[in-house]
């Protein structure tokens, strides 16, 4: 009964120390720098962040999977300038608009360690849509015989119905982790679904999102 007990004993500790090898889990935060791709013109990049969890279990030494649960902030941004002049008379428009995102993203990656902490990764990503939102701000000014008028103003607007819910994308980038658990990546998400929901345009008008993302992680 003892050396069973004993037995036993020796296989839960074992077990535990294997698990513990090929299991960890930590938080994760970063930046991204994010636009919109496809039938959009002049959609400049928007900083925001990311942060969340990961998961990653490993099947040997090089090769394992990485599971993540992300709030990630989207989107992008547009400044728009147009000058006008004849006769005396001079007309300028300024318009800029920001797009924001929210987005809960479930990556999954395949991992491949190369040499010892750096790795290469592919893999899905499904993408749930938080909220969206339209940020604008305009002003306008002419100018003709010494005096000029300006007229100028700003809001934002909710744009949940122009836009898919669910978005898909494919991951691919590069890490490092330390040996205490410290790890550092750099990813690009490429969208592969049009989330453009506008049914009258949706067809002929296709928007990606794309974007680049910088973490820093802790696994333990």
């Amino acid at each position: 009964m003892k050396k069973l007990l004993l037995s036993a004993a020796i296989a839960v500790i074992g077990f535990t120390q294997v698990s513990a090898q090929e299991f960890s889990f930590g938080p994760k935060a970063g930046v991204n720098f994010a636009t919109l791709t496809g039938d959009v013109e002049d959609a400049e990049f928007k900083v925001g962040l990311h942060i969340g969890g990961a998961a990653e279990y490993m099947f040997n030494e090089k090769m394992g999977l990485q599971a993540e649960l992300l709030f990630s902030m989207q989107g992008a941004k547009n400044e728009y300038t147009e000058t006008f002049s004849a006769g005396g008379f001079t007309e300028e428009l300024y318009e800029k608009e920001t797009l924001k995102l929210n987005y809960i993203n479930l990556p999954v990656m395949f991992k491949y360690y190369i040499v010892d902490g750096f790795n290469v990764e592919v893999g899905p990503q499904v993408s749930f849509l938080v909220s969206a939102k339209s940020e604008f701000e305009f002003e306008y000014t002419t100018s003709a015989g010494g005096s000029e008028s300006t007229e100028s103003g700003s809001g934002e607007v909710d744009v949940d119905d122009e836009l898919t819910a669910i978005d898909f994308g494919f991951n691919f980038g590069l890490g490092y982790k330390l040996d205490n658990g410290l790890n550092f990546g750099a990813r690009y998400n490429l969208g592969l679904a049009n989330i453009n929901d506008e049914d009258e345009f949706s067809d002929d008008f296709k928007i990606h999102n794309g974007v680049i993302q910088l973490s820093v992680g802790f696994m333990f």
